[in-house]
């Protein structure tokens, strides 16, 4: 097609013999070429089918378009005018579908992204839906500033009904962010806490096939009994009562059926949602709205994975193992997979049942309290990891008066630093000490380098005056006042730290249920005192200088020679200071990247300027009655320039796109 459109007249039809080699060569030169050279321009890996099919169209387009050209033969002297709008045809094209239907898909792929597209594309209008239906886009426009109480409720209020409305995965999204007492108003707080998520139970036919499917035989050849009647349903999962071969009860947490697609479908939509939130309102960006939503999915695929919670539930139990005086059910890995999970079957009721049971036993629910906060508190600070959602319904209280901990789907980590910062924002509080809470906060919040020091510790020591003067009695309402003072000074408080006092507030909750007027704050005190104590002692303070001196050995054996380096670049005058600039290889490659990207952008520009010029001009040397020398120049200019546009935009999309995956 290009050799025909570029050929003389009378040469179109039926090329002879001689010109068979120039015809070939040719439409590998208008044909194959431009494919080539868009894919390397363009660096994207896409296939022969989808190159071709662009470059077709291209040849058809830009054909067409410079028909009138060869009809009055001037196609020679067009022909790298030719060339060029097929190359950027072929270029935006390919850029299209690849922003569209991403390469390397293949025709089943394809297929399944366009119809993941379809289907996400209708559960996004759905919930657009709801939302609308709700209110809820009236107040998210609004300027916080001007929220009242009042307007606060109604937005809270319409925020619920369409999480409820939105189905398993919001919900979830909304419990989340009812323990979030540092991000939002007390008005959105009480709201979100009455999201419920019941379900009704999977029909066992469904239940039994995902069970032979992951356990390779049918439930009765794996256990002695099998109750299809289910403990608990909730939306992730449900649990079943079992008995093993050897006669031991169990439980088994199976999976819901299609529930990952469900989830990953919604997640997507979440994080959408937040990152176009963040874009558009203060308020989204104040709460970090689009790194939220990041750990929240997470944490959420985290749980659908029922293999991750045998793993938490190994790693609590090893590290509290022979001093917890909470008893956690053992997992038989041999029967756990990623969708089932059995564990021991613990003969206790739910903490949140357990006040008839409690009164007729006469229990000591201070004593039970106590006992359980110590725990709880010894994971954090001791341990590193821990139960993150210790809410009645997760916790057993057995026959024997001992409590049980379940459902480890939800665990927080702490690294030492971190463990040591928060211990010493905790000492910083007890003391009174606003300089020593202000330097825990520096060590343990992700955007330091932003805060103004002297300005947060002012509030803080008014925060300390107005929590903790003599008189008052400290509630764990103050940690609620301390991190919006914090949030307010433009520090973000890491998804860690955030879990250890989300798990502090469910806690709050528990013990409140079980023991009334049990006073959290003075017994976290007492623990941190006996921990402290400890911590004092002189065999705690022997070790503790062992394990220094032991990883500072390495150190003190260079310093010697490290110092005598030094003295004698002194003494030759040869010391010298080097620093450098974007030494981090990423940043490099960042600021390459953009030196390049606006080296072309400007290339584009003033090849544009320059091809508008000569087409403009109409001069030079008559090629034919209605073509100049300097037209064809302008036009294979114009052509250039949108090939470097091209370049720059895809450039931009690919710059943009690892942005949004830093994120």
């Amino acid at each position: 097609m290009s050799v025909a459109l570029l050929a003389a007249p009378g040469q179109a039809d039926a090329p002879s013999a001689e010109f068979l080699i120039p015809s070939l060569f040719l439409g590998f030169l208008f044909t194959f070429v431009p494919a080539l050279l868009a894919r390397r321009l363009l660096n994207l890996r896409s296939g022969v089918l989808r190159i071709a099919f662009c470059t077709l169209v291209a040849l058809t387009v830009s054909g067409s378009a410079m028909g009138r050209y060869v009809q009055e033969g001037n196609g020679w002297s067009l022909a790298t005018v030719f060339w060029g709008v097929t190359l950027a045809l072929t270029m935006l094209m390919l850029l299209v579908l690849e922003a569209f239907v991403p390469g390397g898909l293949g025709p089943v792929g394809l297929v399944k992204e366009l119809h993941h597209r379809v289907l996400r594309a209708r559960r996004y209008a759905q919930v657009s839906a709801i939302s609308t239906r709700s209110g809820l886009p009236r107040f998210a426009a609004g300027r916080p500033s001007r929220n009242t109480p009042e307007r606060n409720a109604d937005f809270a209020a319409a925020l619920r009904r369409t999480l409820e409305e939105s189905g398993v995965t919001f919900v979830k999204l909304g419990q989340l962010l009812s323990t979030r007492r540092d991000l939002l108003p007390p008005e959105f707080i009480d709201e979100l806490s009455k999201l419920q998520n019941e379900v009704p139970p999977a029909p066992w036919a469904q239940v039994r096939e995902q069970l032979e499917a992951e356990l390779g035989a049918a439930p009765e050849e794996c256990f002695k009994d099998f109750d299809p009647t289910p403990l608990a349903a909730a939306s992730i999962a449900q649990v079943h009562r079992a008995t093993l071969a050897d006669g031991r009860p169990v439980v088994v947490k199976v999976r819901r059926p299609g529930i990952v697609r469900v989830v990953d479908r919604d997640l997507d939509i979440v994080r959408r949602m937040a990152r176009t939130l963040q874009r558009r309102f203060a308020w989204a960006r104040t709460i970090g709205a689009a790194d939220l939503a990041e750990g929240f999915a997470d944490s959420l695929r985290e749980e659908l994975d029922f293999r991750a919670e045998a793993r938490n539930l190994a790693t609590v139990a090893a590290a509290g193992a022979g001093r917890s005086p909470v008893r956690l059910p053992r997992v038989h890995e041999e029967l756990t997979t990623a969708r089932v999970l059995v564990m021991e079957a613990l003969d206790g009721i739910p903490l949140g049942s357990a006040d008839a049971a409690l009164t007729a036993r006469g229990t000591d629910r201070e004593a039970l309290a106590r006992t359980l906060l110590d725990v709880l508190l010894r994971q954090i600070m001791v341990d590193g990891v821990f139960h993150a959602d210790p809410h009645p319904g997760n916790i057993l209280l057995l026959p024997d008066d001992s409590l049980a901990l379940i459902d480890f789907g939800s665990v927080g980590r702490l690294d030492t630093q971190l463990q040591g910062s928060l211990q010493r924002l905790l000492l910083g509080i007890d003391q009174r000490d606003p300089a020593g809470v202000r330097d825990a906060f520096v060590e343990i919040m992700d955007r330091s380098d932003a805060v103004d020091g002297e300005s947060l510790e002012r509030s803080l020591g008014r925060f300390m005056a107005r929590h903790l003067g003599p008189g008052l009695t400290p509630d764990v309402e103050m940690f609620t006042d301390l991190f919006r003072i914090v949030s307010a000074h433009g520090v973000a408080v890491p998804a860690e730290v955030a879990a250890v006092f989300r798990a502090l507030a469910t806690l709050e909750g528990t013990l409140a249920h079980l023991a009334p007027g049990f006073n959290i704050v003075n017994e976290s005190r007492a623990f941190a005192d006996r921990e402290i104590t400890a911590q004092l002692r002189p065999e705690s303070l022997r070790e503790a200088a062992r394990d220094e001196l032991v990883s500072l050995m390495p150190l003190l054996r260079r310093i010697p020679r490290r110092v005598d380096r030094i003295t004698a670049d002194l003494e030759r005058g040869a010391f010298t200071v080097n620093t450098r600039m974007f030494a981090d290889p990423a940043g490099q490659r960042v600021l390459s990247g953009l030196l390049q990207q606006a080296l072309v952008a400007v290339l584009a520009a003033t090849t544009g300027l320059m091809s508008v010029v000569l087409l403009a001009s109409g001069g030079g040397p008559r090629i034919s009655d209605q073509l100049h020398l300097y037209e064809v120049f302008g036009y294979n200019l114009l052509v250039l320039s949108v090939i470097m546009m091209l370049r720059v935009l895809v450039g931009g999309f690919r710059g943009r796109e690892s942005r949004g995956r830093g994120r």
